[in-house]
């Protein structure tokens, strides 16, 4: 996969970076994890299948082929959790956690035009959205996810693709991104609050985008009437690494103060277990968003915090 990316890097305007970039991905991928065997067992065997067409037919990024359909889930669960998509592979429904076509339905009437763009998704996961961005007609887009799991779920879609879009997953996190980097549309969703330094991460997002390029942040508020910000004292949610959650208000200023331009607060949209859901894609036993909420009260987590609620803001650099 590095090859076909750096082949078709060479050809987008990130061509001064594609060589470190595949410098950088070839490190991380040579880390000793004792987990890579077994994920890499999974890619060879689904390379035994059919590869398809890919389409986006919502909810799901698509692709139509013959499966043997009880190899293929086998093969696909031993890289579980899966907690980006949904995907629908031949007869085969890949239900993840999270219905990624919620967010993305959310935001896409509110952004500028992804054709012949080239598209940062920073914290892309297992690349349903970067997929996304790709069948929007963007010339590269292009996920960072330091997650070496996520990053064989992406090997192991794309394997089953006939004809994949322009769109490659690499294991790096933003802060790795070479200075020359240069992108026309930069999304950040669900990566914010889990900064120490969120201002760090928004001048970050800020130095690698292109002149007017356009930024897509997407994070956990709260109400303006809890205050400015919670930064809580532990976990959130069950989440642990949860640093800020700020009011909108609170958010626009930071956004104004790193030199944003245009800042538009396009949605507030409460979680809900319609929208994030255990399934047997993350594993048996494991819980999700109505699991993490205090059983009497909905509108507070588990924690006592004001329950999850994501706002999306879209902005000029």
């Amino acid at each position: 996969m590095l090859k076909e990316f750096e082949k078709h890097c060479q050809s987008t305007h990130l061509s001064p970076i594609c060589a470190k970039l595949v410098e950088l991905s070839t490190q991380a991928f040579g880390v000793n994890n004792g987990n890579i065997p077994k994920w890499e067992d999974a890619i060879i065997s689904i390379e035994s299948q059919q590869p398809g067409n890919v389409s986006f037919k919502h909810p799901y990024v698509s692709i139509d082929t013959t499966i043997n359909t009880d190899e293929l889930m086998q093969s696909l669960k031993k890289l579980m959790p899966w907690r980006k998509g949904p995907y629908q592979i031949g007869n085969l429904n890949l239900d993840s956690e999270w219905r990624g076509d919620m967010k993305w339905d959310r935001l896409k009437g509110h952004i500028k035009s992804l054709e012949g763009k080239t598209v940062l998704d920073v914290g892309s996961g297992n690349g349903y959205f970067t997929y996304l961005m790709a069948m929007q007609g963007a010339s590269i887009a292009l996920g960072v996810e330091p997650f070496l799991l996520f990053n064989y779920q992406f090997q192991a879609i794309r394997t089953l693709m006939d004809n994949p879009p322009n769109a490659f997953v690499l294991p790096l996190k933003l802060e790795q991104m070479p200075i020359e980097s240069s992108f026309d549309t930069v999304f950040s969703m669900g990566v914010l609050y889990h900064q120490k330094d969120h201002m760090l991460h928004l001048q970050q997002l800020k130095d690698i985008m292109q002149d007017e390029g356009e930024l897509i942040l997407e994070t956990l508020i709260i109400d303006q009437e809890y205050g400015e910000q919670i930064i809580p004292e532990d976990r959130y949610a069950r989440m642990r690494n949860v640093w800020c959650l700020p009011s909108t208000d609170t958010l626009h200023v930071w956004l104004q103060k790193t030199g944003f331009k245009n800042i538009k607060l396009i949605d507030v949209t409460k979680t809900t277990p319609e929208e994030q859901r255990a399934t047997h894609w993350i594993g048996d036993n494991t819980q999700s968003i109505k699991d993490f909420l205090d059983p009497n009260n909905s509108n507070l987590t588990i924690e006592g915090l004001p329950a999850p609620k994501r706002a999306i803001f879209v902005c000029q650099k």
